[in-house]
Formats: structure tokens, sequence, C-alpha cells
């Protein structure tokens, strides 16, 4: 592994670090105001939970924060469930939204290295939006928008997404979830599985990164 990965690899066991510090030490009465206000909706909780991730793109709110939210709300199964949902919607409602307005700029070449991208996405399809779903390389909302305005099919868009966001949908929920538990050990655990699926895509990046440009 790369010095470049070693050091990335430390800020992410630090920063998770100082999130579970954060919350014995601080946040607990935050966590508690956010499950509490999802959970407040009872039985359209997890219909309005899907429908703000739905539209989350559209204003650029951090994924991470509704994602963690569900895994205090629902648990980690199903606020894995409404979080994919609601992420897969999400994406193609911003992907249509880049197509119907950046038509001019799905007929243009593209330029550098967003040519590259373009050319890739049209041409590997499903391979190609998986594993940007699954590196984090690029930003979520910013791959469903450059998908819009290429000619990459929707169909394999959209299937790429749904699967490609699996891995890092379950680590968010189930880091959320272990924070409901309390259980020093369940969130030490919790911490464990988002590290190892955070760490994983990084020995493959070097590699996957010719790939993608």
């Amino acid at each position: 592994m790369s010095r470049n990965n070693v050091i990335k690899l430390f800020l992410l066991v630090v920063l998770v670090g100082g999130l579970l510090f954060i919350n014995y030490r601080y946040v607990s009465i935050s966590t508690s105001s956010i499950r509490e206000w999802i959970l407040g909706f009872g039985a359209w909780a997890p219909f309005i939970y899907v429908i703000l991730y739905t539209v989350r793109p559209l204003v650029l709110f951090p994924a991470s924060v509704l994602s963690l939210g569900a895994g205090l709300a629902f648990g980690a199964f199903w606020g894995t469930v409404y979080t994919i949902i609601g992420a897969t919607l999400g994406a193609a409602l911003s992907f249509f939204v880049a197509r119907k307005l950046g038509k001019n700029l799905a007929n243009r070449s593209w330029k550098g290295k967003a040519a590259g991208i373009q050319k890739n996405m049209e041409k590997q399809g499903f391979l190609y939006i998986l594993i940007l779903r699954l590196l984090p390389i690029l930003n979520f909302d910013l791959i469903s928008y450059a998908a819009g305005v290429s000619k990459v099919r929707f169909s394999h868009f959209i299937l790429g997404t749904l699967l490609g966001i699996i891995p890092g949908t379950f680590a968010y929920n189930f880091l959320g979830s272990s924070f409901v538990k309390g259980e020093y050990t369940y969130i030490i655990g919790a911490a464990v599985v988002f590290v190892l699926i955070a760490i994983i895509p990084i020995f493959f990046r070097d590699k996957l990164k010719k790939f993608i440009k």
C-alpha cells in the first residue's frame, strides 16, 4: 500500500475514533434528538425519510448525516433498506434533472479529464458506474449529474448505483444503530466494520484509478 493510502487510512481511523469519543462525551443528546425527530412522524417516518433522501441531492445536503440518522431511527437493517431506496431514487432524480437541463452538453465532446470520464462512462456503462459508487473517489451527486449529461443508459446507471452503494450504506447505518445500543463493544464492532468497508477500496484504488481515467 502506498504512503498516501497509509496516510488516508490513518486519518480515517482518527476520524472514526474522534466520532466515537465525541459521541460518548458530548453527542448523546444530539443523536437521540435525530432519532426522535425521524420517529416523530410515526408510521410515516420511513416514507418521509425516503422522500428527504430523494430530494437531498438538489440541496447538496450531506448523505452521511441522513444515513447515520436512519441507523439511529430504524436500526442497521431497515435503515440500510430505506437509505438504499432513497439514495437510488435521489440518484435517478439527479440523473434526469441533469439530462433534462444538460441536453446540449450530452451532445458535445468534453475535454481533459472530463472527456475520459465521459468516454468510459458511455463505453463501460454498468461496470464503470458500479466502480465509481464503490470507490470514494468522486462525489456521489457529481457522478449522478455527470451520468445525466453523458450518453450512458439509465438502466446501466441505476443498476450500478443500486449495487454499488450497498456496502457503504450498510456501514453508515450499522454505525448509526450502534449509538442507540450504547454498548461499548457493539459500537467498537460497528466502527471496525465501518473502517473495513471504507479501507477495502483503498487497496484497489490505484489500480482502478487507471481504469476510470
